[in-house]
């Protein structure tokens, strides 16, 4: 393994059919920008994926495959090392994404016209997995106090009614990049068992944790917790593969996993693909010493960004991520309305950042800067905004 990796290494994106880079003239309106929206990393896939990928190949037929126990065993392993969570193998079933997973669990677990409680800004696609399927959004907004963002407990209890039946949480947080205390979980825990909700959370940025702070998945805090929570992983984020689409759902309760389940099959998405499998085992197996490198170089990403900000451009509040590599940025106080904001990042500053608004109402003023990419970007990306807005 290497003791090294180059971060800093620019790899040209452009002409692969990246959505981040090849889409940016239908989403922004040009072609020109930085673009530091969709969530993954700018960084080269590490060498072990490929490895394992290119191994594979070898083998001249392509046929369906199925995931074998070192698929599992490798997660579990990771999850221990890395969480400090005693996962079992039988727990243990596929997604083709996050997000499919998700919308899996809706689909098993409530009924058209249920309520499902999502906490906002949050997710795009969390909106649409509810509202798609037929279900009723049931939104808890997040409160800032200072440059933080927590749950509000008072009106999540306020907003719960008969007809809801599930919470779907994202820890670390996106946007706003809180990651979540034992304290607030077990919290948010109590209120779930006591109206009996089902809890399902996304842990995609899970990998994703800086100094001083600690992930803790909710369904590993209890095991009344585990019992009725759905967590749906994945190394995508965090070793760059999102294109392999394999992500794994973690449910202890074996009633509970039999509904995934069944629904995975009604679904007929079970089956995966080889590379992913291959590129899922070889991150889990191997990815620690890479991961704690790449964590180093993205903290200081999100330093330099956030200080910078602070010190240059003070009208833009910044919301210092605890975990993740996305900055939630607010511009309410540039005194300019949000499509004027949108238009000099887009039409001046060349930036192409997620539009806050697409995180829900409380995205108003605010967008979203991905600083998972080489660290010039990144010096490039601030002074061009302290060129608009400072």
């Amino acid at each position: 393994m290497k003791e090294f990796y180059d971060f800093d290494k620019r790899i040209d994106r452009k002409n692969t059919a990246s959505i981040k880079y090849d889409r940016s003239k239908a989403v922004f309106g040009r072609d020109d920008i930085l673009p530091m929206w969709v969530a993954d990393m700018d960084f080269e896939t590490a060498d072990f994926i490929f490895d394992a990928i290119q191994k594979r190949l070898k083998h001249k037929v392509l046929g369906y495959t199925f995931r074998n126990e070192s698929f599992n065993k490798s997660f579990v392993n990771w999850a221990k090392d890395r969480y400090n969570w005693d996962v079992r193998q039988e727990w243990l079933d596929f997604s083709p994404g996050v997000v499919a997973g998700l919308a899996m669990s809706v689909l098993a677990f409530t009924e058209k016209n249920d309520k499902i409680i999502i906490q906002t800004p949050v997710y795009p696609p969390f909106y649409e997995l509810i509202k798609g399927n037929g279900r009723i959004i049931s939104e808890n907004p997040l409160k800032k106090i200072d440059e933080k963002y927590v749950i509000d407990f008072d009106n999540l209890i306020k907003i719960i009614d008969d007809n809801t039946k599930m919470i779907i949480i994202s820890n670390p947080h996106n946007p706003v990049g809180r990651v979540w205390t034992k304290d607030e979980l077990l919290k948010l825990g109590q209120i779930a068992i006591e109206n009996n909700l089902i809890i399902v959370s996304d842990d995609i940025h899970s990998d994703f944790i800086f100094s001083g702070h600690e992930y803790m998945p909710i369904a590993s805090l209890s095991e009344e917790l585990a019992n009725r929570t759905i967590t749906v992983m994945s190394p995508s984020k965090t070793f760059n593969i999102a294109g392999l689409s394999t992500s794994i759902v973690i449910v202890p309760n074996q009633k509970l996993l039999e509904g995934y389940r069944k629904q995975l099959h009604a679904l007929h998405l079970f089956l995966g693909n080889i590379f992913g499998a291959e590129a899922f085992t070889a991150a889990y197996s191997y990815g620690h010493n890479w991961l704690n490198h790449l964590i180093l170089y993205l903290e200081e990403n999100r330093d330099l960004a956030v200080d910078f900000i602070k010190q240059h451009i003070p009208k833009i509040k910044v919301f210092k991520p605890e975990g993740t590599f996305l900055l939630w940025l607010d511009f309410k106080n540039t005194g300019l309305s949000h499509e004027e904001i949108k238009n000099k990042l887009i039409n001046e500053a060349l930036l192409g950042f997620n539009d806050g608004l697409t995180f829900g109402k409380q995205g108003e003023f605010h967008f979203r800067m991905n600083f998972a990419t080489q660290r010039t970007n990144v010096i490039t990306a601030l002074n061009r905004l302290k060129e608009i807005f400072g």
